[in-house]
């Protein structure tokens, strides 16, 4: 069964557990710095292998000292489901871990 797109209401819900996060052109996005590139490259590779656990898959964006995510499902033409808010969770989950604010 394909999910179902979140209303707007349900989006801004969501929102209001996930700090940094926001939504953005039809996405959720979060911009993460670190103190090193080091750290910010470690924590795509951790988010990688979440997004392959979870079968879903966001748009990373490495910079030398920061990380963008950027993610929505493309199965309901592009727009924000609970895959998409579960895979933001599980990446804030890890975030503190690998020292991102």
């Amino acid at each position: 069964m394909a999910p179902e797109p979140l209303t707007p209401e349900q989006t801004e819900q969501a929102l209001a557990e996930l700090p940094g996060w926001r939504a953005a052109d039809g996405r959720l996005v979060r911009e993460y710095a670190f103190g090193g590139h080091l750290p910010a490259a470690a924590m795509v590779v951790h988010v990688a292998a979440i997004q392959e656990e979870l079968n879903h898959h966001s748009d990373l964006a490495l910079g030398y000292a920061t990380l963008g995510v950027s993610v929505n499902t493309h199965s309901v033409g592009g727009r924000v489901t609970e895959l998409d808010v579960a895979l933001a969770r599980r990446i804030e989950e890890i975030a503190a871990g690998h020292g991102a604010s």
